[in-house]
This record gives structure tokens, sequence and C-alpha cells, in this order.
């Protein structure tokens, strides 16, 4: 049986008291808030307002979903879409959370009086406590782990990202236009109503930081692909620059945090990610593939005695550096980027520039090995062909149905951030391959026959039996790996062959 508006108001208090979100002495000055945004003049009695349950964090869903629907019917938002939804239950939320001041001065007493991971701990916990990472949007994504000859890559298939309705896209478009906040990342969101075209931010709180002595922001992503996901952001409203001083913030970073790893995406199109007009880097708490890598060779820098270099085993081209004196890590890397930047090689293809247009540029991580500074830095090349219209460096029409989007830090480091369309196609799939469809007649599932009909014969030969639903589903999820590791290769300036060694090894030589 569904709850009264009052008891839903008095679970959401129950809620917030659960978490922390409210204190005792806010329970009354809450329930006000809440009763004003859900247009009503009171609860029935005094006694009323004073039964609030004990309620399980588990329950904020329904909580939601139970006034939502009441504000629906009673006409208090405009209920034509997921986007028009989820404006409204940030709004909802945004009345438990305290101001920016009070989580500012909570994160660093536990940072100063504790540790960092104490301060990053109570802030992730806070970010989901606040709905502004929705666990139970987070726990639909699907997520494994794939064989391949780089080691165990992290495959996901992002789900928690709602996709917009036709109406609300056209809502949207017809909008009037409005430049504030000026993007996603931009500290003017902390608070922010949101519109049909702009995520709302009632219940998303910033943590200032400095960084190589300038200003930056912190913060989680509301999608966390990874564990902690989070986003550290210029203050200031300033486009994607990989340079020397981007190796000092990032070093400046795992210096104050040293249990987290940071990376910023390349800053060009095709190659860097999707919001390269402001200047921002993602880490968090997570092992990625690509850090557990080994190198498969080793390099000394004439100029830099103190620190190590090698080329790491991996599908992308990928130089390490680690030092304990950060000031030689950042001058090494500064001289890899430079040296990188105007370097060009025809019989590799690997061109600085063509008709005026830059082309060469890095993605770079950072993190701790003990007393240890590393970086990782990934050449990147945007050159495009008649042949690769989308990129030379870029994954290839034939992996497309996998996999078409920009191959940005993340997919880098060995996650692969998958379109939600895969998780039904690879169902279909599975279904269509044990019942001996014809899928090249699929309308849907047609891009994905070459390929299956490129690996199934192999696995039906070994088998002694039909396979079923469930074992075709995990073939398919193995092969998907598959693919992802070839769409790292085509995305690597050179390949993991003998003449792509040689060639990477010419580069090393002018860094040496």
């Amino acid at each position: 049986m569904k709850n009264t508006i009052e008891q839903n108001i008095n679970r959401l208090v129950g809620y917030g008291l659960k978490t922390g979100l409210v204190t005792k002495e806010d329970v009354i000055y809450t329930q006000n808030r809440l009763l004003e945004l859900f247009k009503l003049d009171g609860f029935e009695s005094v006694e009323s307002a004073k039964k609030i349950p004990s309620v399980k964090v588990s329950e904020l869903e329904n909580i939601l979903s139970e006034l939502m629907e009441y504000a629906a019917e009673h006409k208090i938002f405009n209920d034509e879409s997921i986007v028009h939804r989820d404006l409204f239950d940030t709004k909802i939320m945004g009345m438990l959370v305290p101001p920016p001041s009070d989580i500012i001065d909570i994160f660093n007493t536990l940072y100063t009086e504790h540790s960092p991971k104490q301060a990053t701990d109570w802030f992730y916990k806070f970010s989901q406590d606040t709905d502004y990472i929705r666990r139970y949007r987070i726990c639909k994504d699907k997520k494994w782990k794939a064989s391949t000859k780089y080691g165990k890559l992290d495959i996901t298939i992002n789900l928690s990202k709602p996709e917009k309705d036709p109406k609300a896209i056209a809502a949207a478009r017809n909008a009037t236009k409005v430049s504030y906040p000026p993007c996603l990342l931009c500290p003017q969101n902390e608070g922010y109503a949101g519109r049909l075209n702009h995520a709302a931010r009632q219940n998303h709180r910033i943590i200032p930081l400095t960084l190589n002595g300038e200003s930056w922001g912190f913060q989680y992503s509301p999608y966390v692909y990874y564990n902690e996901h989070c986003i550290v952001f210029n203050q200031k409203h300033t486009p994607m620059k990989i340079c020397h001083e981007t190796f000092a913030r990032l070093l400046d970073f795992v210096t104050q945090f040293p249990h987290y790893i940071l990376g910023s995406n390349a800053d060009l199109p095709i190659v860097g990610g999707s919001i390269l007009t402001h200047d921002h880097f993602q880490g968090g708490s997570y092992e990625f593939p690509m850090a557990v890598a080994p190198l498969e060779s080793t390099f000394k820098m004439k100029d830099f005695k103190d620190v190590k270099a090698g080329i790491v085993k991996w599908p992308m081209s990928v130089i390490r550096i680690t030092s304990k004196n950060k000031e030689s890590l950042i001058k090494a890397a500064d001289k890899i980027l430079n040296t990188w930047r105007k370097y060009s090689d025809k019989e590799a293809f690997v061109f600085a520039k063509t008709d005026g247009e830059n082309h060469n540029t890095i993605t770079p991580i950072a993190r701790r090995r003990g007393e240890d500074f590393e970086l990782d830095l990934v050449l990147r090349n945007n050159i495009t062909t008649e042949e690769h219209p989308l990129g030379v460096y870029h994954p290839h029409a034939e992996l497309h149905h996998i996999k078409k989007e920009n191959i940005g830090l993340i997919e880098v480091m060995g996650l692969a951030v998958l379109p939600s369309r895969l998780k039904k196609e690879l169902e279909l799939l599975a279904q269509a391959i044990v019942a001996k469809k014809d899928i090249s007649k699929d309308e849907v599932l047609s891009k994905h026959a070459p390929w299956v009909k490129e690996f199934m014969p192999k696995y039906e030969a070994k088998a002694k039996k039909p396979l079923t639903v469930e074992e075709v589903s995990k073939i398919l999820e193995k092969e998907t790996g598959i693919v992802f590791s070839q769409v790292l290769e085509h995305a690597g300036v050179y390949k993991c062959t003998p003449e792509g060694r040689k060639a990477f090894n010419r580069f090393i030589e002018k860094i040496q």
C-alpha cells in the first residue's frame, strides 16, 4: 500500500536523519521546506508531523518515486519525460543538503585532523546520500572483466545515464538559449536548478583545491564508471591544454591525495574527451588494467638521471616515467611532450601537422608508488584520412558495431565504457545464435553478423552439445573484451608489432 504525502515527507526526513544530511535540530525546518515544495499548508496535526520513521538507505528510490507520483498527479511539475522527473527529484533532494560552507568545513577538518582518505571517504558517501550519485541507477550498469593478450580488461555497459526521449530532445532544442552555467563543469553548477538541456544540481557540492598555486574544484562524477570516480576542474572556464603546468597539477594532486590516481584527457578533438572547453582531470580510487601492465623495455634519459623510463606492454603507445623527485619528473614529461608535439615519421604515418592543423598530443596519468611519483604518458595523434574520416588512430569502421565513440582517458587505461544499446543487443544476439537465426537479416543485429560469423564456428566446433543462451552470452562477453583490445590497438600510434616497436624506438631516441 502506498504511503500518504505526509508519510513520504516524514520518510524522506527519516532518510536525512539516517544519512546525516539532516540533524534533529533541522527536522521541522526541513519538513516545512518540503511542505512548501509540495504546495501543502501543513500536516494534519503536530502529532502526525512527529511520526518520523526509521528508514533504510535503500528505501530512497521508493520514497522519491512516491513523492514524484504525488507531484505529477497534483501538477506540481511537468511529468512528460525522465528529464523533467530528474529535474524535480533533484529539487526534492536539494531540500536536505547543507550549504557548501558546511560541507567544505567537514571535508577540511577530516583531511587535517584525520587523513586525506577519511576526507574523500566521507565526501564520496555524502555524494551518494544526497542522490547526486544515484546508487539505484549505478547498480544497473553491466560490468565484467575480459581476458586478452594484454591482461584482463574492464568492460562496462553504461545504463545509469538516462537517455533522453524524443519529446525531451525536441523541447530542449526549442528552449531559450542560456549560457549559464557556461558548461557542466563550471563551479556555477553548484546548487543550480537546471533546465531541459542542463542537469539540475541542487544536491551538488564542490570542494575547493589549490593545485600548483591555482584554484581548482573537486567533485565526484554522478555516473561513477569506477570506484570513487572523481572530477577535478579548473575554477576558470578555460580550454583543455596539456602543458608543463598539467604535469605539475597532476603531481600536486597525488601529493595531496596519495591514495588516488589522476589523469587528463588529451587536448585535441577525436583523441580528447567530451568536454574540451573546460580544463579538467578525472581520477579516483581504482587500479586500472594499464596501471598493472609491466614494462616491456626500459631506457635512460641522459638529462634526468633520477628518472626511470620505459615502454609499457599495452595496446596503446605508453611511456612510463618514475621518480622520487617531482621536479625532475615534470621536466622529463615536459621534454617528452614538447618533442612529441613536433615529431613526424612518414614511414610510421606520424605527422605532427598537416594543413596547419596540429595532430600530436599526450594523455597523461599520475599515481603514487610508495615514495615514488609515476606518470604514464600515452602518445596520441588525431590525423584523419579518406579511408578513416573519424581518425586513423581511432576505432576503425569494422569495430563500430561495438565502439564508435572517442577513446578518452578512461578507455585508454583499460576500462571500456560501451553504449547502453549493447545490453539489449547482446541479449538478442545470444538468443538468435542459439535459435540459428540469420542475423544478417535482422534490422537491429545485422551490424554484428560479420563479427559473429568470425568467432562462433570455433566455439561450436569445440562444443559437445548445443550451446545454451547462457553459454553464448559468456562467449559474447569474452569476444566483446577482445574487440575492445582491438579498439585500443587501433587507437595506438605505434602497433605492438616488430615494425611498430622499431618506429616507437625511433621516437624514444629523440628523448634520450
